[in-house]
């Protein structure tokens, strides 16, 4: 092991640490990673070891009609990542040892929950009838809540492949990703995988796409992505199928930033697809979006780790480091271009819709500054969040972000506390509103007729609102057809207007409702994947607004309204949803030593309340006979102790309870 100078000083010094060797190559990796954690001022000493040294890659033989861009779509746990464990396996971009390793999943939360949250690159050399090919692969996750990855993984593509399980066949977030790439006119290569499985039935699967998506069955590839079955035939494919990249190298440079991350040593790594013309180190080359000119420092492709190379061409996909220093410089769907040849942008994205909003605190708010840096750095890897400043009485400074999902919303919150070590406070939930405003001075305050809610405490009342407007989504369920009458039941109970019933094969039905948003954001899937044993899946896609009678209703704590609880509900809705709610916080806040009301109110009239009762004490527990006027006075000291203890006393509302209490428990 190489090592840089002083960094072996360094580590007779600390020789009190024990040890541990990697099991896979016998190097001390594994330890001085863990060391570097431990030890803060060990962070400016980096291993030479640990990236490549030598620029060793020509890529210039590879021209425009050798190169493959493709990505890899599917629902979630089809078999996305395992398949590309066995086509980087195959090409040699890893070894046998990492073998359904899921190389790609590389965050901690991908391997604790064992499904991809963010898309990874990565390149690939493979000979097709003796002529080297370079095969730029991104393998996108298949969740709904993480949609913006994959179709910003599509643009820097001109193909993808299709994965349907062998043994549950098409699912809705199937159908949703075949749409994205449809509508992108990419290559579309069905593959079948699991079909080891012992209830596989590839046939119902290849009629169910040539049905639902009019693709020939013979154009269906049959895999184990697990075992390596036929996986050589996807390679060729791909090559076959799959048309090259129309981008020339003489061309001026067109580079799309379609994704970027933050590196503590060298800023910015913005991950590029050349669109035209090369690009190399020393080259100096302009931001669209912010017009700054920046030097190229590092440039090379990911196998899946960085290998710098000396240059970049047309049609490849890669990396490159040009001394961004700053987080708001590195913007995703921005074009970089040469200095001395301007071009006109890319169109880059469409930007990302949040469909959930939460509130997020720091526990301190001595931790608000770090707190905003981890935030920043983490949104600039996940540019689908969005960020605004926010305060509360209660909980002080902090930010209201707005989410693709429920399930993004956690996965963000787990890679704050993993990644950044920070520990924080997410209040429940809510939607966006729109709101027609009546009044003349508000719409000259807003500059607008129609406004966003986004925090249900600054709901407009409704004497200055002429209607509310509530989201709509289309949600497409695929699930089998003995399990349909109940899934009718569930969504009609959440406002839903069925728009279509198809019957894809013999046992499994597509239903598509138009749903509240509201209705289904918090704990729709998990009912719905509970009463169907798991078969059911669940896909939406945003649908713009409608009129709706909406209110705003306050969770009052011993008359005290507390803002991180305020809702907005539905007016038929507003009982059951107070007594649910009420109900929830009885089981969340711990008893006090005095007697807490829990209370919704809308204005100033309660709809429900519950109790929390005190902890009690037997004040007259060593009176053994004797004057009962001492009993009295003992009992009416209590009373008047309770008394002021409610008055004054603050009611803990642990963090826990501002998601559990928006959840129902439907029947």
């Amino acid at each position: 092991m190489i090592l840089q100078r002083g960094e072996a000083a360094l580590l007779r010094h600390f020789s009190r640490f024990k040890l541990h060797r990697n099991k896979v190559d016998g190097s001390c990796l594994t330890f001085r990673h863990r060391w570097m954690k431990i030890t803060p001022f060990m962070h400016g000493f980096k291993l030479m070891s640990t990236r490549p040294n030598k620029e060793n890659v020509d890529l210039s033989v590879f021209s425009s009609d050798r190169i493959r861009n493709f990505c890899i779509i599917a629902h979630i746990d089809h078999g996305k990542s395992t398949l590309a464990d066995r086509l980087l396996e195959i090409t040699g971009a890893i070894s046998a040892t990492e073998k359904n390793r899921q190389v790609l999943d590389q965050l901690q939360v991908e391997r604790e929950r064992g499904i991809t949250v963010k898309a990874q690159t990565a390149s690939l050399f493979y000979h097709h009838q003796g002529v080297p090919h370079l095969l730029n692969l991104i393998d996108t996750p298949g969740h709904v809540d993480f949609s913006y990855e994959v179709s910003r993984s599509i643009s820097a593509c001109q193909g993808v492949l299709l994965i349907v399980d062998a043994n549950q066949g098409i699912q809705a977030q199937t159908v949703a990703n075949f749409y994205l790439a449809f509508e992108a006119q990419l290559a579309i290569i069905p593959i079948i995988n699991k079909i080891d499985l012992k209830n596989a039935d590839p046939e119902r699967v290849e009629a169910q796409i040539e049905k639902v998506f009019d693709i020939p069955r013979d154009e269906c590839i049959r895999i184990s992505a697990k075992l390596g079955t036929n996986v050589d035939k996807v390679l060729e494919a791909v090559v076959e199928r799959i048309p090259p990249p129309a981008a020339s190298p003489e061309s001026p440079l067109r580079a799309l930033v379609f994704d970027s991350n933050f590196d503590h040593y060298r800023g910015v790594v913005a991950n590029v697809a050349l669109f035209g013309g090369k690009v190399k180190k020393g080259d100096r080359v302009v931001s669209s979006h912010l017009k700054k000119t920046y030097e190229i420092q590092e440039v090379g492709i990911l196998r899946p780790q960085e290998l710098p190379t000396s240059q970049l061409f047309a049609g490849q996909v890669g990396f490159v480091v040009a001394g961004m220093k700053d987080i708001k410089e590195a913007q995703v769907g921005d074009t970089l271009f040469l200095q001395d040849r301007p071009v006109e942008p890319l169109p880059g994205f469409k930007a990302a819709k949040p469909m959930v909003f939460a509130g997020m605190f720091p526990m301190d708010q001595s931790e608000y500054t770090g707190l905003r840096s981890a935030i920043q750095r983490l949104t600039l890897n996940d540019s689908s969040v969005s960020v605004q400043r926010d305060s509360s009485l209660a909980l002080g400074a902090g930010w209201r972000l707005g989410f693709l999902g429920l399930l993004h919303m956690e996965v963000f919150n787990q890679r704050l506390e993993q990644e950044f070590n920070a520990s924080v406070i997410v209040t429940a939930p809510t939607v966006p509103y729109k709101a027609v405003l009546s009044s003349a001075k508000l719409i000259k305050e807003h500059g607008s007729e129609e406004i966003i809610v986004v925090n249900p405490a600054q709901f407009p009342d409704r004497s200055v609102v002429s209607q509310y407007l509530e989201p709509i989504v289309l949600g497409t369920i695929l699930a089998p057809d003995d399990f349909t009458g109940q899934i009718l039941s569930l969504c009609a109970s959440r406002r839903g207007v069925q728009k279509n019933m198809l019957y894809i094969d013999d046992h499994r039905v597509m239903m598509k409702y138009m749903f509240p948003l509201n209705e289904i954001v918090v704990d729709f899937y998990d009912l719905l994947k509970s009463m169907s044993s798991g078969y059911a899946s669940f896909d939406y896609e945003n649908a713009g607004y409608e009129a709706a009678d909406l209110i705003k209703m306050e969770i009052l704590l011993n008359g005290r309204p507390v803002e991180e609880l305020t809702t907005i509900v539905h007016r038929a809705r507003a009982y059951s949803a107070g007594k649910a709610m009420c109900e929830r916080l009885k089981e969340s806040i711990p008893r006090q030593m005095f007697e807490v009301a829990v209370q919704a109110a809308i204005g100033s009239k309660v709809i429900a309340r519950e109790t929390i009762k005190a902890f009690r004490k037997n004040v007259l527990a060593k009176c053994y006979g004797g004057d009962i006027t001492r009993k009295m006075k003992l009992l009416k000291r209590q009373a008047e102790g309770k008394k002021k203890m409610r008055r004054i006393g603050n009611v803990d509302v642990p963090k826990d309870a501002f998601i559990s209490v928006l959840k129902r428990k439907d029947k």
